[in-house]
């Protein structure tokens, strides 16, 4: 298995240190700028597509065409 950048923000203090971190800014955000934070969802939202499409796939070069 090779290493990505999922595996090395589980396995290492600094990943998991920065995900607290993004998780503690996202929480400050939702609680003191909610109208803020409401207004600009449907545009997170369309953003998100693109962004999921991107990353969550892990790459296209690992298909086999085997004919």
């Amino acid at each position: 298995m090779g290493h990505t950048w999922r595996t090395w923000l589980i396995r290492t203090p600094l990943g998991w240190t920065l995900s607290v971190v993004a998780a503690a800014a996202g929480a400050y955000l939702l609680i003191t700028h909610t109208g803020h934070v409401l207004g600009a969802l449907p545009y997170l939202v369309l953003l998100a597509c693109p962004l999921m499409h991107i990353f969550g796939h892990g790459g296209h070069g690992e298909h086999r065409h085997d004919g």
